[in-house]
């Protein structure tokens, strides 16, 4: 009787732990995917030109595409923050062609 139950709560550990992962995983890349980095919350960086007024945005987050699916596969696309160096890789869907 305790193996069952000792079983039964294992079970239910282990299955609320991966929903967990696969949340803090798509919270995480919608946060990349908005330009904000997860680990240190950096967003775009905003600069004005004094001279002309003229306003540069530049970017914290890197997106690099590692493996092409090709017009109907998955891509594997590494992001990579600037400012503290986080990485994360995610296969997405590329679309058609």
């Amino acid at each position: 009787m305790y193996t069952i139950i000792s079983t039964l709560i294992l079970f239910f550990i282990v299955v609320f732990s991966i929903l967990l992962y696969f949340k803090l995983k798509k919270e995480n890349l919608t946060k990349l995917h908005n330009g904000i980095c997860p680990s240190c919350d950096a967003t775009k960086k905003e600069f004005t030109n004094p001279t002309n007024g003229m306003k540069i945005k530049v970017d914290v987050i890197m997106a690099k595409v590692l493996r092409s699916g090709g017009c109907s596969g998955a891509s594997e696309v590494e992001y990579k923050c600037k400012e503290c160096g986080f990485k994360m890789v995610s296969s997405e869907y590329g679309g058609s062609c």
